[in-house]
């Protein structure tokens, strides 16, 4: 089996937190390999990851919850298929959060992960993320899940731990809680965006504690695109509306809103890397250039300013966390 063959990247390789891990600016998110969002074929997630590890990217999440661990699977054989050192790029699970319902015992957690490790080909992941907190017993989590991920890291079947949620205050509700070092990483989604940039306000508390900050879905989930959000979407009825009429500004000047939201949220470095689902070769060479044209050319300041006046109205607008995407 031939290695693949690694350009030489303009991907900013960002530290994250106190980890000690590089991770690329913007990280390989394969829930979409579970083919949530319609059919993926396995020659497709494949040449897709293939592409984004010869491009530069080295930070590659998925979870058991995705497609009901397709995800983890098709990723593990595209992983394997790089036939490139282990050290070579950054793997982050989940566990917690299943097709059959939310189980954060120690006993489940411990078990998911080795499940997750078969399905993934490795024999540890870098991160190891508790998957939607909010719908979990918080103090649960404090006293029985962290515990038990950090044996995990003891027996090396996990490099450091992680915590994912909609709502901002699951981070600092956990992490005050547990023992300084516990938690590493946060996986926040949909709050740091054109439309809505409230993680921002929670940096410097996470650079404090030395955790390292992902933030995924910069396109807020599908509003920040030109086809729009799925039908699922639980934004507002206003808040919809306000990126459907930034989407259609974008295209009147020639500009597409997928492109610009996704720069303006690598353009923040105290965020290590910015979680983008892919599915296609296409789609990873679409966002590499953003990035690639982000760091030489910068952002285009006066369509974005437009943006944000035409979003100003439903600014930082959030929803109930009843349908998690994380």
């Amino acid at each position: 089996m031939a290695t693949i063959t690694r350009e030489g990247s303009n991907l900013e390789l960002r530290d994250l937190g106190s980890t000690g891990l590089k991770v690329s600016c913007v990280g390989f998110g394969a829930s979409p390999l579970g083919r949530v969002f319609g059919p993926v074929s396995e020659e497709e997630a494949i040449a897709s990851v293939r592409e984004a590890f010869r491009l530069g990217i080295n930070f590659f999440d998925t979870s058991p919850y995705y497609g009901a661990t397709l995800s983890e699977t098709m990723l593990g054989k595209a992983l394997q298929a790089l036939n490139a050192p282990r050290g070579q790029f950054i793997v982050s699970t989940k566990c917690g959060r299943y097709a059959e319902g939310f189980d954060f015992s120690a006993g489940r957690v411990t078990k998911s992960v080795d499940e997750s490790l078969a399905r993934l080909n490795l024999d540890y992941v870098d991160i190891l993320h508790c998957h939607d907190i909010e719908f979990g017993d918080l103090d649960q989590l404090v006293a029985e899940t962290i515990p038990a991920l950090q044996k995990l890291r003891e027996e090396g079947k996990v490099r450091f731990v992680g915590v994912s949620g909609l709502p901002l205050e699951v981070f600092s509700y956990v992490i005050d809680r547990v023992a300084p070092g516990s938690v590493d990483v946060i996986l926040s989604y949909c709050h740091y965006g054109i439309n809505d940039d409230t993680l921002e306000g929670m940096l410097p508390y996470l650079k404090s504690k030395g955790v390292g900050v992902i933030s995924a879905s910069p396109l807020a989930m599908g509003l920040l695109t030109d086809n729009g959000p799925p039908e699922w979407h639980p934004a507002s009825v206003e808040l919809k509306s306000a990126c459907k009429a930034a989407a259609a500004h974008c295209r009147e000047k020639g500009k597409n809103i997928s492109k610009i939201a996704m720069q303006y949220s690598l353009s923040n470095k105290e965020i290590s890397t910015v979680l983008v689902g892919m599915n296609s070769v296409k789609q990873v060479e679409e966002n590499v250039a953003a990035v690639v044209e982000l760091a030489t050319l910068g952002r285009d300041e006066v369509i974005l300013q437009e943006v944000e006046a035409i979003l100003k109205p439903v600014k930082n607008q959030t929803w109930p966390s009843g349908i998690p995407r994380s």
